[in-house]
């Protein structure tokens, strides 16, 4: 009997455990709500709140919208009507800014959280899941004699990977500053895209890897030996932070990644692209290394006038350009918004490379340094790889 007891409440005690965080309940209160005109209102329970305004990343009134107490005591906005995209948003309840606590679905970005909603009917029905053959998510280590440290990498394999003995090409996709091997997963929706973007017959069966461009760091925050120690930053607060030691141990990644998996590991079929730093990154390391990549792409790319040219990653940039022309290359790729703060330096760069005549294709997008333009550029990019 008094063992029967001791199981009762051991169950019961596991049963609480399971139970800890089931607060959440779907009430009266829907926000956001997409409507069909595109449109989408956002609601918010807030009684003793006297100023509430939403705050996202779309372009309309600067993603600002202030919103109106109701007669039920619900704070209401309702945008106009919003193009295909994945957005992100915030509340300002009277100066303090959070999450929609009615909307389950976030994205971390660096070290903000944000609310996130899809308007579809155009490219963000290729951020979702549809009922299409998946690939793969790998999270795996490689050990990395320069950096001294076991390092992770995220990898996408395409949904026929493994089934025969068959080789892949494969895309090697670069964060930005402040994000990590999680970042094209999280906020650029790479494996629904390469999902829906072969599924569709548009781009070949590729794979996909994803590393950390912060070489002082072994992951993504709270993925370290650090623990929870390590909280998201911003990588010029790291001391790998325009070294060029990321962009010439690069070699490694590709060497285990070949190592590793099915790969066809030779030049016509290897690509390299970055968002802003990564963008960065993914030039120096074509130019370091011009026959490792056939295909290029730069994102808004973060280009720098104050970079030390005498570290090797650096020194002899028209020389290495001249070379990677002279080795060849397939697609160079050069993607940046209008309002992008870093549009004079992009054009800059373009100039130099009209004046050696050196070939790339050019795409001008609307809008600023942002995730939609980074998706955008997947979408056009990743078609042309590999054909």
């Amino acid at each position: 009997m008094k063992t029967s007891i001791i199981l009762f409440f051991m169950m019961m005690a596991t049963v609480a455990l399971a139970q800890q965080n089931v607060g959440y309940r779907e009430g009266a209160v829907v926000s956001p709500q997409v409507n069909g005109d595109g449109s989408v209102t956002f609601r918010l329970r807030a009684d003793a709140a006297k100023h509430v305004t939403v705050v996202g990343d779309w372009a309309t009134n600067g993603g600002k919208g202030t919103m109106t107490l109701g007669a039920d005591s619900v704070w209401s906005y309702t945008t106009p009507a919003l193009p295909s995209e994945m957005y992100t948003y915030r509340f300002d309840i009277d100066g303090v800014v959070g999450i929609d606590p009615v909307n389950p679905f976030t994205r971390r970005d660096v070290g903000n959280v944000f609310s996130i909603f899809y308007v579809g009917g155009g490219s963000a029905d290729y951020y979702q899941v549809r009922n299409v053959k998946h690939g793969d998510v790998v999270e795996t280590w490689y050990h990395s004699d320069a950096a001294g440290a076991d390092r992770r990498l995220s990898v996408y394999l395409p949904p026929s990977y493994g089934e025969t003995d068959k080789a892949y090409p494969v895309f090697y996709l670069l964060h930005g500053s402040g994000g990590d091997e999680t970042a094209w997963l999280e906020l650029g929706h790479v494996a629904r895209i390469m999902d829906n973007l072969i599924a569709e017959g548009k781009a070949e069966p590729m794979i996909v890897v994803m590393p950390n461009g912060n070489f002082s760091k072994q992951a993504a925050p709270g993925e370290t030996a650090d623990n929870l120690g390590f909280k998201p930053v911003m990588t010029n607060m790291l001391g790998d932070y325009k070294n060029g030691a990321y962009e010439m141990a690069f070699t490694e990644i590709v060497n285990f990644i070949d190592g590793k998996f099915k790969t066809i590991p030779d030049k016509q079929h290897r690509a390299i692209a970055g968002l802003s730093m990564g963008g960065f990154h993914s030039l120096y390391v074509a130019l370091n290394y011009p026959g490792y990549f056939d295909y290029i792409g730069l994102f808004s790319a973060g280009l720098m006038s104050d970079l030390n040219t005498t570290r090797e990653a650096y020194k002899d940039e028209d020389m290495k350009l001249a070379r990677l022309s002279q080795v060849g290359y397939k697609l160079f790729w050069i993607g940046i918004g209008e309002d992008d703060f870093l549009y004079d330096i992009n054009t800059e760069f373009r100039h130099r490379l009209d004046g050696m005549d050196f070939k790339y294709v050019y795409h001008e997008s609307s809008r600023g340094h942002i995730w939609a333009n980074w998706r955008q550029y997947l979408l056009i990019f990743a078609p042309q790889l590999f054909k």
